[in-house]
């Protein structure tokens, strides 16, 4: 026996509650007419009368009766899944997965996601520290934050922080007995302190700029880390050369406890982005973070 569609059941619980075909027609948009053939068709099928006709209205047979007792509890908890679901994709909620290295998540992450968080608190945030070249898409990060020029074509990429300067910095101690570096090969010279890159092993190369001419070096000291605050610590310890994020070392720059080198070296690059897939439609709770993360162009002065 070919089963009746939702739609139909559907329409039979609006008639069983409002007998009338006129106004169960008019809630549900369509024809007294198309309503009445539509419920006929159900009955035929079923073999069964569900309702009866009258001058004065429609009313349900026992048959009808016990089957709208039965229809009703089960369509409205359908309509209110329904409703939850939409309810969901429209109100931020979920987790947002991020992979972004150490400085971006400390300097730019987190100052500008703890304050929205608190106003969200089905939103769920997971910052994966890599300094590598990671596929979010396999992954399944939802996105990733990398320097501008780093970004591959079929990313939507969003900046995030303004531009960026590298800082070659050692401790005055260090200096004492030591000539200050002129040029970048000059630090072959030099104890200086690496950073392994956690994902892929190897140590970074330190990369210099100067009027479009770029040199990278392999530069070797007695300390490697893994980690951006241990070679800070390191380096006010007096025990050799970092190359490390202005941002991060200006501080002690100003208070002496660092003395900047090769600064005619450092060159301004396009600062952190954040990207994610252009063919991804973007959920409600990656709206938020993206929201807060964009750079805002000032308002011109009227």
């Amino acid at each position: 026996m070919p089963r009746p569609n939702l739609n139909d059941l559907a329409a039979f619980v609006t008639i069983g509650r409002e007998r009338s075909f006129t106004r169960a027609a008019a809630k549900l948009g369509v024809t007294p007419s198309a309503l009445s053939h539509t419920m006929r068709g159900m009955e035929e099928r079923l073999g069964v009368r569900l309702l009866t006709r009258s001058t004065r209205g429609v009313t349900t047979t026992e048959s009808g009766e016990r089957l709208l007792r039965s229809l009703s509890p089960m369509l409205d908890e359908i309509a209110a899944q329904l409703a939850a679901l939409t309810e969901a994709r429209e109100k931020p909620a979920g987790t947002v997965r991020i992979t972004a290295d150490e400085h971006a998540s400390r300097s730019i992450l987190w100052p500008k996601l703890r304050t929205v968080l608190a106003g969200y608190p089905d939103i769920n945030l997971e910052i994966a520290i890599d300094y590598g070249f990671t596929d979010i898409i396999a992954d399944r990060f939802d996105a990733g934050v990398r320097f501008g020029g780093a970004i591959a074509k079929d990313m939507v990429a969003v900046p995030i922080g303004p531009e960026m300067r590298m800082a070659a910095v050692a401790a005055p101690r260090y200096l004492k007995s030591r000539t200050p570096p002129k040029k970048p090969h000059d630090l072959l010279a030099h104890r200086c302190i690496n950073l392994r890159l956690p994902t892929h092993g190897g140590l970074y190369v330190w990369e210099f700029e100067r009027r479009g001419k770029e040199q990278g070096v392999r530069v070797e000291g007695q300390l490697v880390f893994n980690s951006i605050n241990p070679i800070i610590d390191a380096t006010l310890d007096g025990f050799g050369i970092a190359y490390l994020p202005e941002t991060l070392v200006a501080p002690c720059i100003a208070k002496g406890l660092l003395v900047r080198l090769l600064d005619d070296w450092s060159e301004p690059f396009s600062g952190y982005h954040l990207y994610y897939p252009s063919r991804r439609q973007p959920a409600p709770a990656f709206k938020v973070v993206l929201d807060a993360l964009r750079i805002r162009a000032p308002h011109s002065a009227s």
